[in-house]
């Protein structure tokens, strides 16, 4: 019978090939590493925004003078198809002859109508208040209620109004869709809709929770410093020199 020799291997080939069942090991072993987001991951981008805005507007907070929950929900009412300064003219002489919402619900509509001539509307927003006076009296004991659907039953209450009372005056993480937070959201991508309410979902599944009520509001001050509805000013922009706005529509 013939022996078969078998050829032996060399020394460096078993150091190559031990050297290769160790790094095949190790790799197998490491631990896997967390993707670091980059400038194309949405919701980075948008956290980033808001960065550079709490930066830009540490003190942005709710323009509406108020005094409360129960003055912040008037005052937000009274703040349709008109301006929040022009709001703060005439709610210190509602609030000091209706100081809350038996005294509102009572009020004579041809007075409450007297005080709000300067904001326009005003017979349609006499009525609101005296509806929200009278409910709050009736239904919940004179108290602003903390709920979005028994906020939204009120007289000349809608979601926005709900949202901003939720998350200014009861500290509930709540997305406020004015004609400011809209048009930016659009110009920075992060929606095509202009749905308050398409908006609004689109925003909450970029942002965190936190970013929500505050965020609005330093949105809203960057669109009435910089990027208004006409003439944005563009090379003042820091989020375009940051490379956080693709300014589209503009």
């Amino acid at each position: 019978m013939a022996l078969v020799v078998l050829p032996t291997r060399s020394r460096r080939e078993d150091t190559v090939r031990s050297a290769v069942s160790s790094e095949v090991a190790a790799a197998e072993a490491a631990p896997e590493v967390p993707e670091v987001p980059t400038m194309a991951d949405p919701a980075w981008r948008a956290g980033a925004v808001d960065d550079e805005l709490m930066a830009l507007y540490p003190d942005a907070a709710c323009a509406l003078d108020h005094d409360g929950p129960f003055q912040l929900l008037v005052a937000t009412v009274l703040s349709a198809q008109t301006t929040d300064a022009r709001v703060n003219t005439v709610t210190p002489e509602l609030f000091g002859r209706y100081p809350d919402a038996a005294a509102l619900g009572a009020a004579r509509r041809e007075d409450l109508e007297a005080i709000l001539r300067p904001l326009g509307f005003q017979r349609a927003k006499a009525g609101h208040l005296l509806g929200i006076g009278q409910a709050l009296t009736e239904r919940f004991e004179g108290r602003v209620p903390r709920s979005r659907e028994e906020l939204v039953a009120l007289p000349g209450v809608g979601r926005k109004t709900a949202n901003v009372v939720l998350g200014n005056a009861f500290g509930q993480p709540a997305i406020t869709v004015d004609t400011h937070v809209g048009r930016l959201s659009r110009r920075l991508g992060w929606t095509t809709s202009k749905d308050p309410l398409r908006v609004e979902k689109d925003i909450a599944a970029l942002w965190e929770p936190w970013r929500w009520t505050d965020g609005c509001h330093r949105l809203i001050e960057h669109g009435r410093q910089v990027c208004s509805a006409r003439s944005p000013r563009c090379g003042e922009c820091a989020l375009l020199e940051a490379g956080l706005c693709p300014q589209v529509g503009v």
